[in-house]
């Protein structure tokens, strides 16, 4: 899109309007939980099944129920806290975990049906990913989330919600399974505690599509867990590409909670608000950018080491999602053995190192509210980025702003500009010596509130 679009996208006012306190009613605000949830900013999610011992990948959401093996299931190695510290190497502060994927394999002490750790000889059947995965989570300070997969079920014959290898033709079946995705997501919402985060792949249908009733489960046992989604509730979005990035701008809001699942006429108007958002929307629902750490692998393959995502790509995916006002999610790929394998390891610790170099420490930094915020150096010092926060509980009210600095000669110099910041903006622009620097916002649709302006000298 471009600037010019932008602009007319943002709706903008004047830069400090003086509103009604109706009208300050209605800007459209986030839950606690989400607010917490967009401070995470960057997390993993860990892809691991039967699928991964199981000849030809994991591409088998039709496999015939005689097929699935699950003797075949054995990471005589697994350790969840290795695979936590290479959470903590990233600088990821959440991570999720596939409790159950397109096979219905269930990877705790369920009781819901004789598919799972309990039909295994792993442990002695004893075994129980999701506790394992949630302690670990604790024990290195990152907040558990749990990704369920009800969509697909191999052990049932279940494709896309239809019994039958998906042809359907059996409606008491096709109940008897709801319940059943029903009692999976008690368990496991019941079972390990607080939890960040209930990811459904592929979004849930809800009760008044002929799905499960999850909502009220996650809502009555994990009231502060991030749901996602359903056409009854979204409280994050995707992003709308498996590359790690989101669009610019990118705002938090979407028309409604359904958006992002529901078809449009044009499925081009459905991408873009997923890339972009709505800055008129009445839902709060921040973009999640998600990429596997082994390019287009989201489980483990064999003898793919050469497919780990370079540092450079995953810090242009940091910056297009993180500095774009959205989360990026990175799959990790856990091996046959149970482990991070030693090359995502590094790579996961290089890309927290290489955060932590450039925006660990600021040249400086303020916060403030009203039209111009500025930021005086110590002394003049050359720069190259910038970093700028909204106070998001009261909303994303900016629409359109510019960064200046007073460099040599005592004169202000347009260093960057743009639309929206909403939980974080970081941009880039050529070296250049400041002695100060001044953020003004333009346009704003209430009075701007910044949480953080902050400099950065990266190259």
């Amino acid at each position: 899109m471009k600037r010019r679009d932008f602009l007319m996208a943002a709706g903008a006012t004047c830069a400090v309007p003086a509103l009604s306190q109706a009208e300050r009613a209605e800007i459209v605000k986030p839950l606690p939980k989400q607010v917490r949830w967009q401070d995470f900013e960057l997390g993993l999610v860990y892809h691991f099944d039967l699928d991964v011992y199981m000849p030809g990948g994991h591409h088998h959401e039709r496999s015939r129920r005689e097929r699935l093996d699950p003797s075949l299931y054995n990471p005589a190695r697994l350790d969840t806290d290795q695979w936590l510290e290479a959470a903590q190497a990233a600088g990821a502060r959440y991570a999720i975990l596939t409790a159950t994927h397109h096979q219905g394999f269930l990877q705790w002490q369920s009781d819901v049906y004789p598919f799972g750790l309990k039909q295994v000889s792993w442990r002695n059947g004893k075994g129980d990913l999701v506790r394992d995965f949630v302690e670990s989570c604790r024990k290195y300070n990152i907040a558990p989330g749990i990704y369920i997969g009800i969509r697909f079920n191999a052990f049932w014959q279940v494709y896309n919600y239809e019994v039958n290898g998906g042809r359907g033709g059996d409606p008491a079946k096709r109940e008897q399974y709801m319940r059943v995705c029903e009692r999976i997501v008690t368990e496991l919402c019941t079972r390990y505690g607080p939890l960040c985060e209930i990811w459904f792949d592929g979004g849930v249908l809800t009760p008044e599509q002929g799905g499960p009733d999850v909502l009220p489960i996650v809502e009555r046992h994990q009231p502060d867990a991030i749901f996602y989604h359903s056409q009854q509730c979204a409280q994050h979005r995707w992003a709308g590409n498996e590359a790690g990035t989101a669009g610019y701008p990118c705002w938090a809001t979407m028309p409604d909670v359904g958006s992002q699942i529901r078809a449009h006429a044009d499925p081009k108007q459905r991408m873009t608000l997923l890339r972009h958002g709505d800055p008129e929307g009445k839902a709060w629902c921040p973009a999640m950018a998600d990429a596997p750490i082994r390019e287009h692998d989201w489980l483990w393959i064999p003898d793919t080491d050469n497919r780990v995502q370079p540092l450079d790509r995953l810090v242009d995916m940091y910056e297009k999602s993180v500095g774009r006002n959205a989360n990026l999610m990175l799959g990790a790929v856990p091996d046959a053995n149970g482990l991070i394998p030693d090359a995502d390891f590094r790579r996961y610790a290089e890309l927290g190192g290489e955060v932590r170099r450039r925006f660990g420490k600021p040249v400086a930094q303020t916060h403030g509210k009203g039209a111009i915020v500025e930021l005086e150096l110590s002394r003049p010092t050359r720069i190259d980025h910038v970093i700028l926060m909204e106070d998001i509980r009261q909303g994303e009210r900016v629409r359109e702003y510019a960064v200046e600095g007073l460099v040599p000669g005592n004169r202000w110099q347009p260093l960057c500009e743009g639309i929206s910041i909403g939980h974080k903006r970081i941009q880039a622009f050529d070296s250049v010596e400041v002695a100060r620097l001044r953020l003004r916002i333009t346009r704003s649709v209430a009075e701007p509130m910044t949480r953080d302006f902050a400099a950065y000298s990266v190259t």
